[in-house]
């Protein structure tokens, strides 16, 4: 068979032309030379005449089972008038690779699936050449204007290592997409990326959700004082389910004996929703609305502000939340004291949630993601590699590999 279509059978590659090649028992190399005489800037694209010529360099395609198919042509230099000296652009592989754009395609998909360390043994190259590609595919392929147009974002950190190692993360509620990550989780962080937006896209962003982060609060009131700020309505729940515990530990040690236990072993009946009750959990719930009206009261107060976030209507959410906020700082039970001081604190954005309706629950579904990321990876030492596969798992970007 002659050298080009058999090199365009194994490879897919239509673009070059081969005109010799050798086998042995471990590879098939092909001699080629693009298909395109006019040569290109591998830096701008643009068209561009030849400097000097380089010495042959060899580029790898995907293997076919133990035998590796690789390429090899001696590029020109070109003279670009906006680039400079610079490496020709062929049309296999991306400026500065030595593998195809199909075989780097073919990784980036991977990544998506399994670890690093099963690419390596599928592909036979090294955990680190595989975070390199990651991040080239994820360069090449991430949409430039995912910070333009934006309406409704939603900010959180993320953990990645002991001893506080974060990240913090920007999504853009409307595409369902991440659109920026840093490492870190102060307001410094979060102001890197409100640098990145233009004033259009500053002004036009409305809603923010987060918790009550009071970095991420001060970024946002400094550079989008008009955006309005929606506090989650999980965390802002978490707060009065805290406090419910919090009331309950204490009253399990003010008792001895079988009392005690009895709360010990009540913390679902109090945490969970009355829907969602087991009979045993009932009863539970009934023997400490007999024996322990502290805690019952606790127990009130929890579900009478579920309530309050339920409404649908502006108004009625507000009224129900200031007798909530009343009710609670006159309880005499210090944990809803102090988190009735926090919620009366941040109490527009905890309304906005009602006019609204959004939460941050996107955010932490893309948490959970990467979390699973991280876990297949047995952890990162790296800020930038984690950003790299989260921006190539959640934000957007598709690999291409070709099929058989």
């Amino acid at each position: 068979m002659r050298p080009t279509p058999l090199c365009r059978k194994l490879t897919g590659l239509d673009n070059l032309f081969a005109s010799a090649f050798t086998i042995d028992e471990k590879s098939i190399v092909f001699q080629v030379r693009p298909r395109k005489p006019k040569k290109r800037c591998g830096c701008c694209g643009a068209f561009a005449p030849g400097y000097d010529r380089l010495p042959e360099r060899t580029w790898r395609c995907e293997s076919y089972a133990d035998t590796a198919v690789l390429l090899r042509y001696a590029p020109w230099r070109v003279n670009c008038p906006q680039c400079g000296v610079h490496v020709e652009q062929v049309p296999w592989a991306r400026h500065g690779s030595r593998f195809t754009r199909d075989f780097e395609e073919k990784v980036a998909y991977l990544a998506q699936m399994t670890n690093q360390t099963a690419i390596t043994q599928l592909t036979g190259i090294s955990w680190r050449t595989v975070g390199r590609i990651i991040d080239t595919v994820v360069s090449e392929r991430l949409d430039p204007n995912r910070l333009k147009g934006l309406r409704a974002i939603g900010v959180d950190e993320f953990s990645y290592r002991k001893r506080h190692h974060y990240i913090t993360l920007v999504v853009d509620h409307d595409r369902g997409r991440v659109i920026w990550a840093g490492e870190g989780r102060s307001s410094e962080v979060l102001a890197r990326f409100f640098a990145l937006l233009d004033p259009v896209t500053r002004a036009d962003i409305r809603y923010v959700t987060m918790d009550m982060a009071a970095s991420f609060i001060k970024a946002v009131r400094e550079h989008l004082p008009k955006a309005q700020i929606v506090f989650d309505r999980f965390h802002v729940q978490r707060l009065v389910s805290d406090a419910l515990d919090a009331v309950r530990k204490a009253e399990t040690r003010a008792l001895d004996g079988e009392e005690g236990k009895a709360l010990k072993k009540g913390r679902f009946a109090l945490l969970k929703n009355p829907w969602n009750l087991t009979r045993k959990e009932k009863q539970k719930l009934a023997d400490i609305q007999k024996n322990n009206a502290r805690l019952y009261r606790a127990y009130l107060l929890k579900e009478a502000f579920a309530k309050a976030l339920d409404y649908r209507q502006p108004k009625r959410a507000r009224e129900a939340l200031d007798e909530w906020l009343a009710w609670a700082s006159r309880s005499k039970l210090p944990a809803f004291v102090q988190v009735a001081r926090t919620i009366r604190k941040y109490k527009e954005g905890i309304l906005a949630y009602i006019r609204d309706r959004l939460s941050n629950g996107f955010v932490e579904g893309i948490n959970n993601k990467l979390r699973v990321v991280a876990r297949r990876a047995y952890g990162f030492h790296s800020a930038d590699a984690l950003i790299s596969m989260l921006f190539l798992n959640c934000g957007g970007v598709t690999p291409q590999p070709r099929l058989p």
